[in-house]
């Protein structure tokens, strides 16, 4: 690899932007294609797939072969709520390979004995969150059901890039705090984002069952095509976790 490819990739590596080094396999030849790059590329469409994949391959085309060495920083969760979906969810989404923090202010729940093994900041969520640098790796959920910590968890999620970002609660619940966050200014556009109530419809009863429903859709959000993440199921099971 050239030295002038491998500074441009550990700078995208350390700003957390994905990259991929395509490599003709007839000529030898490299190239850098930062992810911000990706639409105005002759190889668009194959990049995007093996972004979403993470995975790196040998591809055929017109233009010849060509390997693509994807290079993209791991996703992260970071959940508002030391609550018992998160005691499941927490060693379910670091088993998938997630960075995972826990944000509470309650330090009767957020403590090291509860969650071992996982960040845990116990700290409101406006001094918490801007230091952790949320971006479009992050996937974030919000599960207290206490407006004064999930309100502006979300408002602080919904400004940045997150590729995911869920609640719990049933549709009325929502409702109420669709309202509450339109009130304070945050536009419709940004509300759409929000996956409510969260998770798949799989049935979902106990914590551990939400907590496979949520981690289900995070991983459809971030493999899966922007039309097919953007279809919707009945979204009933989850209603009664409100």
């Amino acid at each position: 690899m050239k030295l002038s490819i491998l500074r441009a990739l550990n700078t995208e590596r350390a700003a957390r932007r994905a990259a991929v080094v395509v490599t003709d396999v007839a000529s030898g030849e490299q190239r850098l294609v930062k992810a911000a790059d990706v639409a105005n590329d002759p190889l668009k469409g194959l990049l995007e797939k093996h972004i979403r994949s993470g995975k790196s391959g040998m591809e055929e085309t017109p233009q010849g072969k060509f390997f693509l060495t994807v290079h993209e920083p791991p996703a992260r969760l970071v959940i508002t709520g030391a609550v018992h979906i998160s005691q499941a969810l927490a060693p379910i989404a670091r088993l998938l390979g997630y960075d995972v923090t826990i944000v509470d202010p309650r330090t009767a729940f957020a403590s090291i004995e509860r969650f071992p093994d996982v960040k845990v900041i116990a700290e409101w969520p406006d001094v918490a969150l801007p230091p952790l640098g949320i971006d479009r790796y992050t996937a974030f959920v919000a599960l207290t059901h206490d407006p004064k910590i999930d309100d502006p968890a979300l408002t602080h999620a919904l400004e940045k890039e997150c590729f995911y970002i869920g609640a719990l609660g049933s549709r009325k619940t929502h409702g109420r705090r669709l309202d509450r966050l339109k009130a304070g200014g945050v536009p419709d556009a940004a509300l759409a984002r929000i996956h409510a109530p969260i998770g798949l419809d799989i049935g979902a009863v106990s914590p551990a069952e939400i907590a496979v429903a949520i981690m289900g859709q995070i991983t459809a959000q971030l493999r899966q095509t922007p039309e097919k993440a953007r279809e919707k199921v009945p979204e009933k099971a989850l209603e009664k976790a409100s």
